[in-house]
C-alpha cells in the first residue's frame, strides 16, 4: 500500500506539473525531472527502485511502437542513410569516446569499465527528443531523422553494453563475433516485427468492426513482439519498431477514420502518462544514488559528467555536420542514389547536433548493472558508473532541453530575416 500510495502521489505531481509547463513556457520533461530531484529529497519518502526489466518491458514496448508508427514510412526511407549513420555508427563512435576520455580523467577506471559507462551514455532517447521538440515546430525531416535515429539506436548501445560488461568478467572480446552478433540481433528483430505485423494485420482485417477489440489488440501486440524476440535472443527494439512501421501502412488502408480517431485519443493518454512517469522517475533517481557516493567525490564525479556531457555533444555535431557534408558530396556525384530531399542543411543539421539528448534507456541500463562479478566480488565501480550516468542524463535533459527552444526560434528568426 506504501508503494501504491507513493505512485498516485507521482501521478499527481506529473499531471500537475504537465499542465503548468504550457503556462510557464518551459518543456514539461525538464519540470517534471527537477520536480523528481525535489521529491527525491523528502526525508520521509521511501527510496524508489526502478527495476530495469521494467523499465524495458512496461515502458519501452508502448513507446516505441507509438514513435514507429506515427512516423513518415516515406520520409523515413528518404533519409535512412543519415538515420542509420546516426543509430549505429555515431553509437560505437560515442561510446570509445566516452571510453577513452573516462579512462584518462576518472582516478582508478579501468578499459573495461571505461567502456562500460560509454556504452549506457552512447545513444540518444527517443521519448526525450520527441517530448522536447514536440511543438517547435521543427521540420518534417528533423522530426523523422531524429524520431528514426532514437527507435534504432538502442539496439547499437544495448550490444556495446553487452560486450563491455563481458569485458568486465574476463570474457574476450573477439571484433567479428561482436559483428556478427549485432548482425544477428538486428535481422533478427526485423524478421520478429514483419511476422508479428502479419499476424497482427490478419487479425484486424477481420475484426476491424469491433473498435474495443481492435484497439486492445493493437495496444497488447508491441509488448507481445517485444517478449517474443527477447526471449529468442534478438532485439526486440527493432522487432517493435518494425511492428509500429508496417501497421502504420497497413492502418492507413484499412482502418475507417472513426476508428483512427478513438485509437489515436487512447493512446495519446497512456503515452502521456508514461512519458510523465518516466521523466518523475529520472528525477527521483538522483536523490537515491547521490547517498550512495562519498561526499568528498560528489563534485569531481559532477565535473567528470560535465566533460563527458560537453564530449559526447561535440562528438554528435561532428558526425552529423561529417554526415552533410558526405551527403552533399555523393548527390553532387550522383552516387548511392541520394535525392536532393535527403540532403541536410546547416539549420537542419544544427537542431539534430543539439537534440541528441540521454535518457531513460541510459538510466535503465546504468541501474541493471551487476552487483557482483561471475566470482562473486562486487563490480567495479558501480555506484561510480551509476551517479556518473544519472548526471549526464540531467546534464543533457535539463541544458540540451531548455536552450533547444530558444536554438530553434532564433533560427527560425534568422530565416524570417
Amino acid at each position: 500500500m506504501e508503494n501504491y500510495a507513493i505512485v498516485i502521489f507521482i501521478l499527481a505531481v506529473m499531471i500537475g506539473l504537465s499542465s503548468i509547463a504550457d503556462h510557464i513556457k518551459i518543456p514539461y520533461p525538464v519540470l517534471l525531472i527537477i520536480a523528481g530531484i525535489a521529491v527525491g529529497f523528502i526525508p520521509s519518502l521511501p527510496p524508489v527502485d526502478i527495476n530495469p526489466e521494467i523499465i524495458f518491458l512496461i515502458f519501452l514496448p508502448p513507446l516505441l511502437y507509438d514513435a514507429a508508427f506515427n512516423i513518415s514510412f516515406k520520409q523515413f526511407k528518404t533519409n535512412i542513410n543519415t538515420i542509420l549513420t546516426l543509430a549505429i555508427s555515431l553509437v560505437f563512435i560515442t561510446a570509445i569516446g566516452i571510453a577513452v576520455v573516462a579512462h584518462y580523467i576518472i582516478p582508478g577506471m579501468s578499459w573495461p569499465i571505461s567502456f562500460v559507462l560509454g556504452a549506457i551514455l552512447s545513444a540518444t532517447d527517443a521519448v526525450a527528443a520527441m517530448s522536447i521538440t514536440k511543438g517547435l515546430g521543427l521540420s518534417h525531416k528533423t522530426n523523422t531523422i531524429l524520431e528514426g535515429e532514437s527507435l534504432v539506436n538502442d539496439a547499437s548501445a544495448l550490444v556495446a553494453y553487452r560486450f563491455a560488461v563481458a569485458a568486465v568478467t574476463g570474457t574476450a572480446f573477439v571484433f567479428w563475433k561482436a559483428s556478427l552478433e549485432f548482425a544477428v540481433l538486428m535481422a533478427g528483430g526485423f524478421l520478429i516485427g514483419m511476422v508479428m505485423s502479419r499476424i497482427l494485420a490478419f487479425i484486424l482485417k477481420r475484426i476491424h468492426d469491433n473498435r474495443l477489440a481492435t484497439i486492445s489488440f493493437m495496444l497488447l501486440m508491441p509488448f507481445v513482439t517485444y517478449l517474443i524476440a527477447e526471449q529468442v535472443h534478438v532485439s526486440g527494439v527493432i522487432a517493435v519498431v518494425m511492428l509500429g512501421l508496417s501497421i502504420s501502412r497497413f492502418s492507413n488502408m484499412v482502418f475507417p477514420e472513426q476508428l483512427k480517431n478513438q485509437s489515436k485519443n487512447i493512446w495519446d493518454i497512456i503515452i502521456f502518462l508514461l512519458n510523465g512517469l518516466i521523466f518523475i522517475l529520472i528525477g527521483l533517481q538522483f536523490p537515491y544514488v547521490y547517498r550512495n557516493i562519498n561526499s568528498a567525490d560528489i563534485l569531481p564525479y559532477i565535473g567528470y559528467s560535465f566533460v563527458i556531457t560537453i564530449l559526447a555533444l561535440l562528438l554528435r555535431m561532428a558526425r552529423v555536420f561529417l554526415q552533410r557534408f558526405n551527403l552533399q558530396k555523393a548527390f553532387q556525384k550522383g552516387k548511392h542514389k541520394i535525392t536532393e530531399e535527403a540532403l541536410l542543411d546547416f539549420k537542419n543539421s544544427l537542431i539534430i547536433s543539439w537534440s541528441g539528448m540521454r535518457g531513460i534507456v541510459s538510466l535503465a541500463i546504468a541501474i541493471g548493472l551487476p552487483a557482483t562479478l561471475a566470482d562473486g566480488s562486487a563490480f567495479p565501480q558501480r555506484n561510480a558508473i551509476i551517479f556518473i550516468s544519472v548526471v549526464v542524463v540531467l546534464f543533457t535533459l535539463i541544458g540540451q532541453g531548455l536552450t533547444l527552444p530558444w536554438l530553434v526560434r532564433k533560427l527560425a528568426t534568422e530565416d524570417e530575416g
